[in-house]
């Protein structure tokens, strides 16, 4: 197993990789991390918080090059890890694969055009197969939801955007890797598709959040908050470079968010594991655990805390 990243590979599993440091934007880093390798998982992106030129650079540009590499040595199966942010957020839900791609802001644009790129490949005979991922959580992953896990921790309530009663499914890590590799392994007729992920059992925004609470064992509880007043006041923050959420995240966190899951299940049989409630908690007691190592690193990936900025002292309104 072979992993290319900007970043080194240091983490428990590095005893089985065969890790390369490098750029997919780069084509001597592409081609010597795939020589020799039989498929591809491509999930490689500048995420919402990074410049647009990044994003459109690295999601669009070397996804070209990294297809075009595949192409050329022969890669029998390649997945691609897009995004539901190539939907917007519609009206209607749950969300189906047919329905009319719009994107969020630079990032899901750039997943829209990586897409196409990926259809182009298809038509030319690559075996590629494209994953839209509702927000995954899991062990090793923060960004955003250090936020919850913090406050959890510490013993305070948590706000929500408006009322808190829309349905906002996510997904576990772990369900989106069992996905990939079954996406490796299938018959060619099914992994040559596109399709929806989340989790399939959820509840409300409120509910799940509040399960996380819950756990931490200190009584407190999610706080509805109103969502125009909570909004412009996030914009505002963001506008000063003060807060760690970026406008995909607040703009969208009070609306209903499902995607359909059937296409997954019907042509390839899969069934995700974890519900909402049980990824966040998984999420959260690794957090516990690893509390003191990841306090003071922050970054723009999700397996590090984004700086809170003026979030670090709301927690003690609440």
């Amino acid at each position: 197993m072979r992993s290319l990243d900007l970043a080194p590979f240091n983490y428990s599993e590095k005893p089985r990789i065969s890790s390369f440091v490098g750029d997919i934007r780069d084509y001597g880093s592409v081609e010597r991390a795939i020589a020799n390798v039989d498929v591809i998982v491509h999930c490689a992106a500048a995420l919402p918080l990074s410049d647009p030129a990044d994003i459109f650079s690295t999601g669009v540009e070397g996804t070209r090059l990294l297809l075009r590499s595949a192409k050329k040595h022969g890669i029998s199966r390649f997945v691609y890890i897009s995004s539901t942010a190539v939907y917007d957020v519609p009206a209607d839900h749950p969300i189906v694969e047919t329905d009319h791609l719009l994107g969020k802001g630079p990032y899901g644009a750039s997943k829209i055009e990586a897409e196409q790129i990926c259809e182009d490949y298809r038509a030319q005979g690559l075996c590629i197969t494209i994953l839209r991922p509702k927000t995954f959580v899991g062990p090793e992953r923060l960004g955003a939801f250090e936020l919850l896990y913090d406050w959890a921790y510490e013993g305070h309530s948590f706000p929500v955007l408006g009322s808190g009663n829309n349905a906002y499914q996510l997904l576990d890590v772990e369900d989106l890797c069992r996905a990939i590799n079954l996406c490796l392994t299938l018959d060619p007729g099914a992994a040559n598709g596109t399709y929806n992920i989340g989790a399939s059992r959820y509840q409300t925004l409120r509910q799940d959040f509040q399960a996380v609470l819950d756990r931490a064992g200190h009584g407190k509880r999610i706080v509805p908050i109103p969502e125009r007043l909570g909004v412009y006041a996030l914009r505002l923050l963001n506008a000063l470079g003060l807060s760690p959420l970026y406008p995909w995240i607040y703009e969208t966190a009070s609306h209903y968010s499902v995607v359909s899951t059937t296409r997954l299940q019907t042509l390839t049989g899969f069934i995700p594991k974890y519900s909402n409630a049980e990824a966040l908690i998984r999420n959260y007691e690794w957090y516990t655990k690893n509390r003191l190592e990841v306090q003071g690193r922050n970054g723009v990936t999700h397996r590090v805390p984004w700086k809170k900025g003026a979030l670090r002292l709301a927690k003690y309104f609440f």
